[in-house]
């Protein structure tokens, strides 16, 4: 066989022959453009697998209203691999308030509408259709945060775990390198894939559990459908047991089946990551893209580095602990050192690398010693709401890794992007990355994620009082000026989170008005898959405390919220001021220093239409295949 070192996995049935493939082990059908780079989770798990041994194509966006697509690349040997792409394709597809997007940053040109909403389930049903006795195992995104009976936002009810709507043999949670290995091994050695039940990191569907000991079982399918409190009650029975070390089996009964969830694989180890992002990616998109423009989403990671992965800092309305964990994987120093000087060698390469961090930049290494061998605490969070004791507060080792990386050659800056925790920064007693971070790491405006500032919301949110975020605010300027610098915040708030009323939006609006500059990102609470935000706005109760929480649910009432946040657009004067009436705050209203409007509706100039306007180029490119 050919070598493919630094070529793409292929595609079509030219590239099998080009290689002297005759029969692929798997094959990877995917929601999103064929990106060969380590951001894109296609990518990785096909390079794993490829690095085992195995051959492995894929089919980039099928076209799934007919089966053709699906059957492009041939019967696999062993099985076909599922995903709807780096991002749920409901989400992908639908903003906060249900309205269809029109772009895709994942699809070619940025064009919208190449995958089909509920990508996984869609797709299986394909494949079946096109290979009627073929192991199918789903994983990604999609798959991962609705393994279990799920609240769908989009049909406001309860869906069955994606697994049995997929009518998949197999589904593989979290990250899945470890898991995606074992599995194929299991398949080579022929094994059937019915009778794959005791990897970790997976989920299967059994009739019989009678086998099974020392298992949490949850409410069913049924219970949870019909009652919020059994819903809130298997949220929390979930949350405790996702840990590798600690977590314990689960069970759900559906019908007269189970989904069984095995425990998390085990965090890879420094060794395992520093393997996977050594793997040859070309780290670009297909050249069949390239007369569309490309894949807009390559743009944002080509010059960034994902030093680590996982996040301990377990936000109510982010779904990373069900996916990634909150243990901490990390890359070393130097396996990130030689992906920079790689970088540096990119024709495209100005001198700038974008990010070096994870899901939160400055969480290099775990939150404390204990969990790296009893797991992470199931009814304790590391940082809220306070810091534990344990807590490991040291940004010593990042900042070792971002003074190598500036001193290599052909390095003008490198920046961070990817989130800071604030409250983390602020624990530090020692001052001198906060310091560095100002100094080499920021582009004139450091993004930072308050959330919100009332403590009543900061609570459901997991986040820190809002007089943490003010003492960050105050040493960052600080910072600034001791430095002789002119750099700024860009604070990123949610609205209509589970917990905050209009009396609480308007606490946030006043606080805008102080700070004297009004966010640019404003995004209304999304309730996604696996987040406990999002049980909350289903239930009305937080299922970790037992209290009940308000829960703006109508539309009106959530574009009042977010109104308030950008007081100042005059296109949100008449719900504004409606907002401050409804809630008896007209001192707000008029020409006082602390009012967010004045009395009266200021004119909005009307915009100029240019007949003569060129096409948008995706106008050209609408309703192609790829």
């Amino acid at each position: 066989m050919k070598s493919t070192q630094n070529k793409f996995l292929p595609i079509s049935k030219e590239d099998l022959k080009e290689r002297g493939i005759d029969e692929l082990d798997f094959i990877i059908v995917t929601g999103d453009s064929y990106v060969d780079h380590p951001s894109f989770g296609t990518a990785i798990i096909g390079r794993v697998l490829e690095s085992e041994g195995f051959t492995v194509g894929i089919i980039p966006q099928p076209d799934w209203t007919k089966v053709d697509d699906f059957k492009k690349l041939g019967k696999p040997k062993y099985a076909f691999l599922v995903n709807s792409g780096n991002i749920d394709s409901m989400v992908n597809h639908y903003t906060a308030a249900k309205k269809k997007r029109h772009d895709d940053l994942y699809s070619p040109g940025g064009e919208g509408n190449h995958r089909p909403d509920r990508a996984v389930i869609v797709y299986c049903n394909r494949v079946r259709e096109a290979f009627k006795n073929i192991p199918i195992i789903i994983g990604g995104v999609e798959a991962s945060l609705r393994r279990f009976a799920h609240y769908d936002y989009w049909e406001d009810k309860v869906r069955r775990s994606i697994l049995i709507d997929s009518k998949a043999d197999l589904l593989s949670y979290g990250m899945g390198e470890k898991s995606i290995v074992q599995i194929a091994n299991l398949l080579k050695y022929g094994a059937d894939v019915s009778s794959i039940n005791s990897v970790n990191g997976t989920v299967y569907i059994t009739k019989d559990v009678s086998t099974l000991d020392n298992f949490v079982e949850l409410p069913s399918f049924e219970e949870v459908a019909s009652d919020k409190l059994k819903y809130a009650e298997s949220f929390r029975l979930e949350a405790r047991e996702q840990d590798a070390i600690s977590g314990k089996t689960l069970v759900q009964k559906h019908g007269d089946r189970y989904i069984v969830q095995n425990p998390p694989a085990m965090p890879l180890t420094e060794e395992e990551m520093d393997m996977v992002y050594k793997l040859p990616f070309t780290r670009t998109y297909h050249p069949i893209y390239e007369k569309y423009g490309g894949i807009p989403a390559l743009k944002e990671v080509k010059f960034s580095i994902t030093s680590h992965r996982g996040c301990f800092g377990a936000c109510s309305f982010c779904a990373i602990t069900f996916h990634q964990g909150r243990i901490i994987q990390h890359r070393s120093q130097n396996s990130v050192i030689e992906e920079a000087k790689l970088l540096t060698s990119d024709k495209d390469f100005k001198g700038y690398i974008h990010d070096v961090g994870g899901p939160t930049a400055n969480f290099r290494h775990s939150s404390c010693e204990l969990q790296k061998k009893r797991g992470v605490c199931k009814d304790r969070q590391c940082l809220f709401p306070t810091p534990c004791k344990n807590l490991k507060v040291d940004h010593s080792e990042y900042l070792s890794l971002l003074r190598k990386l500036r001193e290599l050659p052909k390095i003008k800056k490198v920046f961070i992007r990817s989130g800071i925790r604030y409250d983390y920064l602020i624990y530090d007693k020692d001052s001198t990355f906060f310091k560095e971070l100002c100094k080499y790491h920021v582009s004139g405006q450091l993004k930072v994620a308050p959330e919100h500032i009332s403590d009543r919301v900061l609570k459901q949110m997991g986040k820190p009082g809002k007089e943490v975020y003010n003492k960050f605010v105050k040493k960052y300027f600080d910072i600034n000026k001791s430095l002789n610098m002119k750099q700024y915040l860009v604070p990123y708030m949610i609205s209509s989170h589970p917990g905050s009323d209009l009396n609480a939006a308007i606490d946030l609006a006043v606080y805008i008005k102080e700070m004297g500059y009004m966010p640019e990102q404003v995004q209304d609470f999304y309730p996604t898959p696996g987040s406990l935000s999002t049980t909350m706005y289903y239930t009305g109760i937080n299922p970790l405390t037992g209290e009940k929480v308000y829960t703006p649910k109508k539309q009106h009432e959530k574009n009042m919220q977010r109104a308030l946040l950008q007081f100042s657009k005059p296109e949100n004067y008449n719900l504004v001021k409606e907002a401050l009436i409804k809630a008896n705050r007209q001192d707000l209203i008029g020409r006082g220093p602390k009012c967010l409007i004045p009395e009266f509706a200021p004119r909005i100039k009307k915009k100029t239409s240019n007949k003569f306007k060129s096409k948008n180029k995706n106008d050209f490119i609408k309703n192609k295949k790829f």
